[in-house]
């Protein structure tokens, strides 16, 4: 079978990481994502691959392990367009300024020189369209919903590659059907070549419902105790998708207890991130790409991301002052903060200050790659285990939960659904973002549908 040309730069054999060259007659290139590797992947963000060949950036969605490298990208020399989503260009500034000041550096002047840069070379596309891409006539692009983040797209090009002009799909993180505030991904018509995750190639999820009433009863079990639920999870995304069901959740039992003394309708639900704050104000000015549920809510005078319960830390003396309360004299609450897999950020302050307390539950509801300390709590926690953070050993005394339902990433059947969707089927699929386990499953199922389609 001939090859189209695809050089894996990251994200190839692991979840984090994403960079993907499609390599073009002419051997120019164009590159899909340049993200920065994180846990058990996490190695140098430095560029290690030429750039003067690529024509253009195309990003699928600004989750940072699909992004975050592309400061270095540019510091290397490429002076290219770096295509997306219309939304996707207006988060994606906020995403990079975080990432350069935690990673670079934090000196203003030069975070607001990179910033000018990228947002000069920014080219915001809208869904559906095809762009022809600069250079000879023989690369288009178009972009289409994924369903994953606020703005995320899977990408297909129309491409002259060394065995002829070919349809090359890249998915990109796809989302969960029925998934909050954004509409389903649809298969494409066709491609020659699929370029397809695998995060959840080997499980699947449990439905929106049974999710939603699943996330109610840990919170109700928790909160026996009166202790404080801490919520790992990514400022962008995972952040306002909890905040969604949580409010369906308090709309919908307001007038139940959430814990004794306690009604649902006076639980206090902190989101402690600047970031994840700015975010928040973002989704809610892009709402004319929420999904029709999210509208009704909307019309009816709800406000998912914006309701009564909900409080916002912004300063980082506000944070500490959270984090010390908690600590000396408890209180039950439900404090979503930043990072999702716990190897950075504000969460990291209040895992060391609340993990040995036995009122404490840790609520995982999204990926933790091998390596990250969210892992390590998923996995020791449970035992009564320990982990280190910033160097130190903490043990564990809190209760660890888990609700996979809450993934952004599409679940086994829903990327064999993808795949089933097209009219014309792929002669090729590459699987990609996803360990060994779960893409040797997906491989599995693919090759036992019969399908004549080929995994690499």
């Amino acid at each position: 079978m001939n090859q189209i040309p695809i050089i894996h730069h990251g994200g190839r054999t692991q979840v984090t990481g994403s960079c993907h060259e499609l390599r073009l007659a002419d051997g120019s290139g164009l590159l899909i994502d340049c993200g920065l590797p994180q846990g058990d992947d996490a190695g140098s963000p430095e560029i290690d691959f030429p750039v003067a060949q690529l024509r253009a950036l195309v990003l699928t969605h600004v989750h940072i392990d699909h992004c975050g490298r592309i400061p270095y990208l540019l510091a290397v020399g490429f002076d290219g367009p770096i295509y997306c989503s219309e939304p996707s260009a207006l988060l994606l500034p906020e995403i990079l300024e975080d990432a350069i000041r935690l990673g670079i550096t934090r000196q203003q002047p030069l975070i607001d020189q990179l910033l000018r840069k990228i947002k000069k070379q920014l080219r915001p596309l809208p869904y559906g369209a095809w762009q022809q891409l600069p250079g000879k006539a023989d690369l288009k692009i178009r972009l289409q919903p994924a369903g994953h983040i606020l703005g995320s797209a899977f990408i297909e090009c129309d491409a002259e590659t060394s065995t002829g002009k070919k349809r090359i799909v890249f998915s990109g993180d796809l989302g969960a059907p029925y998934a909050p505030l954004l509409p389903a991904p649809k298969a494409p018509y066709r491609a020659d070549l699929l370029v397809l995750e695998s995060t959840y190639g080997d499980r699947l999820h449990e439905g929106r419902r049974e999710r939603r009433e699943q996330l109610r009863q840990v919170i109700e079990r928790a909160l026996t105790d009166l202790g404080a639920i801490l919520v790992p999870a990514f400022s962008i995304g995972r952040t306002q998708e909890l905040l969604y069901e949580i409010e369906e959740i308090i709309h919908r039992n307001r007038k139940r207890f959430a814990a004794a003394g306690l009604p649902w309708e006076e639980l206090e639900i902190i989101v402690d991130s600047p970031l994840a704050g700015r975010f928040n104000d973002l989704y809610r000015g892009l709402r004319p790409y929420w999904d029709a549920e999210a509208q009704k809510k909307l019309r009816s005078g709800r406000h998912p991301l914006s309701f009564e319960q909900l409080t916002t830390v912004d300063s980082h003396q506000d944070h500490l002052q959270v984090v010390d309360y908690l600590k000396r004299k408890g209180r039950p609450c439900v404090v979503i903060a930043a990072s999702g897999m716990c190897s950075g950020g504000r969460i990291v302050n209040y895992l060391r200050a609340l993990l040995g307390d036995a009122r404490t539950d840790v609520l995982f509801c999204g990926y933790q790659a091998s390596g990250t300390p969210g892992r390590e709590i998923q996995q020791y926690g449970p035992q009564g285990g320990y982990v280190r953070l910033d160097g130190e050993r903490v043990d564990i005394r809190a209760r660890i939960h888990t609700l996979s339902g809450f993934s952004a990433h599409a679940d086994q059947q829903n990327l064999l659904n993808f795949v089933k969707g097209m009219r014309i089927k792929p002669s090729q699929i590459r699987l990609v973002h996803g360990e060994d386990e779960a893409r040797n499953e997906l491989a599995g199922k693919f090759r036992g549908m019969g399908m004549g389609i080929g995994v690499d």
